[in-house]
């Protein structure tokens, strides 16, 4: 018998659920690579802090979604039926209409620096539970 983990839970059968696994591990990787965008526009907008007319950018969550959600194929009965695509997998959106600084910037370094903060602890949760799936895979590869 093999050891399988569904849900973080121990379960014996026969084989691996290989579909789950893929399911997982793939929702894992796609959101460490959402936190590493992340941490890349908030880095950027903490480096242009002094620059004139520089405005902030940020992706998020819900906007990710709704990219995914466009991904979808729609199953066009008709050829003048319009498809679900985009291109650009996590959409970038610059802060407009604020102004912090004399020199048009609406960079906010204090809010910067806690967004980082929050990123770097999302991204490591992240981390930790893709290496919690590896783990897993390799204690029931092992037997045990």
């Amino acid at each position: 018998m093999i050891l399988i983990f569904l849900n973080d839970t121990i379960r014996y059968r026969g084989e691996i659920d290989m579909a789950y696994l893929d399911q997982a591990i793939g929702t894992m990787t796609t959101a460490l690579d959402y936190g590493a965008k992340r941490n890349e526009l908030i880095s950027n907008n903490i480096s242009n802090v002094d620059t004139p007319n520089y405005k902030a950018k940020d992706t998020s969550f819900k906007s990710a979604l709704s990219q995914a959600e466009s991904q979808l194929e729609a199953k066009r009965t008709r050829p003048k039926h319009l498809s679900f695509s985009s291109e650009e997998q996590f959409p970038i959106h610059a802060k407009k209409g604020t102004s912090y600084n004399h020199n048009g910037n609406n960079v906010d370094i204090d809010k910067e620096m806690s967004d980082l903060a929050k990123n770097e602890i999302y991204y490591r949760s992240m981390t930790d539970q893709l290496n919690n799936k590896f783990n897993m895979i390799k204690t029931a590869i092992k037997g045990g």
